[in-house]
């Protein structure tokens, strides 16, 4: 009997996980299924540049997982039934339901309106490839000197807000933080990031908490009118709201709980990764929702699935964060060195070293999707016979 293993979500943690348990596992023992509603992987950390109006290179799943064992269901999943361990999905021949013995949980997360008057109506997004798409057309219908306002002062929206300058220099491109800009930032990336805004022309309106969103501007918390022809929200991400609805134990933001092998704390039978699970990184501290976050956390989900349906060792590897890479335009870019858990040292790398160290980031990420043991030479495991049954590996021992 082959242990069926349903993937939820091909972004880059749960492609990732599909692929690393096919090289991991007998072909002969297991059904890997992953679940996505595009036929091709979208590269997230690149979003701004399509919003700009780069292409980038296809990347078809059909390639992607050629030869490998990994079935994809082209289909949007509508309910996850944790108790029944069933899925049900919609594709264009209607409605189904896949039944599983194991199931990797990376639905992601999408934008986060954060609940302000007027974000849904008026502002864009560039979390989805649907979302950057929008924003290309209209960026390109607009005329120069018109505003476009990016709210957020995180990773995702320094990037928005450099590329469209650099990319549209005929604008006048702002940017709205809640508190200072850069402020996580070491001091010498607070001062290389306010020069590349200035050469960039990019104005900094700090303190500025938006409460409304309207057609030509924001309103602050403070009583500013902020003008904006384009307004890009970039405030965070909230997850899929699937998981909210099972009997998972999840966090208030709907994160599922897991252990240190990205193992549901209530539901054995049930992994999560990447934006959709609240894991613990170095410090005992929540890791943050991010590609260098669901990476790891991808490898070890499918390594300890492995290891509990084969008898092998558990993965005990401790998730931790080495730099973050921002890349500002495609000229500048500011790596920005911090501790385990995810604080700024004073060390950081900017200029065209640090853009094409950022590339290099982006080119490995998608290469590690396709390759997901990063090249090296692996051996399909036996899944033991007791635990090739249903259900099993939710009663094997940790």
């Amino acid at each position: 009997m082959q242990h069926r293993i349903i993937v939820l979500g091909a972004g880059y943690t749960g492609a990732i996980a599909a692929g690393r348990l096919a090289k991991r596992l007998h072909r002969d023992d297991v059904a890997i299924t992953l679940v996505n509603a595009e036929p091709d992987f979208v590269e997230r950390v690149r979003m701004h540049q399509v919003a700009v109006g780069q292409d980038l290179r296809p990347r078809p799943f059909t390639e992607m997982f050629a030869d490998t064992g990994v079935q994809l269901r082209l289909a949007k999943v509508t309910a996850v039934d944790v108790d029944r361990r069933t899925v049900a999905l919609t594709d264009a021949n209607g409605t189904d339901e896949l039944a599983y013995d194991t199931l990797v949980y990376a639905l992601g997360s999408g934008w986060n309106a954060q609940g302000v008057p007027g974000t849904a109506e008026h502002a864009y997004e560039i979390a989805s490839r649907p979302g950057a798409l929008r924003l290309r057309e209209r960026l390109a219908r607009l005329d120069a000197g018109q505003t476009v306002l990016v709210v957020g002062g995180g990773l995702t929206g320094l990037e928005a807000a450099t590329e469209i300058a650099e990319a549209r220099p005929d604008l006048d491109v702002a940017l709205a933080a809640r508190g200072a800009l850069g402020d996580w930032l070491s001091p010498k990336g607070r001062e290389h990031l306010g020069k590349v805004f200035g050469k960039l022309g990019i104005t900094a309106y700090e303190h500025a908490a938006v409460s409304a969103v309207a057609a030509d501007h924001v309103a602050t918390a403070d009583g500013r009118a902020i003008p904006a022809a384009v307004t890009v929200w970039t405030t965070g991400f909230a997850v899929h709201p699937i998981a909210q609805a099972t009997a998972l134990e999840v966090t208030g933001t709907g994160q599922i709980v897991v252990d240190g092998t990205m193992r549901s704390v209530s539901h054995p039978d049930v992994y999560a990764v990447g934006d959709a699970a609240m894991a613990m990184g170095a410090g005992d501290k929540p890791l943050r929702m991010s590609c260098a976050s669901g990476t790891p956390m991808a490898w070890q989900a499918a390594d300890a699935i492995a290891a509990r349906l084969t008898g092998g060792k558990l993965p005990t590897a401790h998730l931790r964060y080495f730099n973050q890479c921002i890349s500002l335009g495609r000229k500048e870019g500011l790596i920005q060195y911090v501790t385990a858990d995810d604080r700024a040292v004073s060390a950081v790398l900017t200029g065209r070293l640090a853009a094409a160290y950022k590339e290099m980031i982006c080119k490995g990420a998608a290469w590690g999707v396709a390759n997901p043991t990063l090249g090296m030479p692996t051996r399909r495991h036996r899944v033991a016979r007791d635990r090739a049954a249903t259900g099993s590996v939710a009663r094997a021992t940790a």
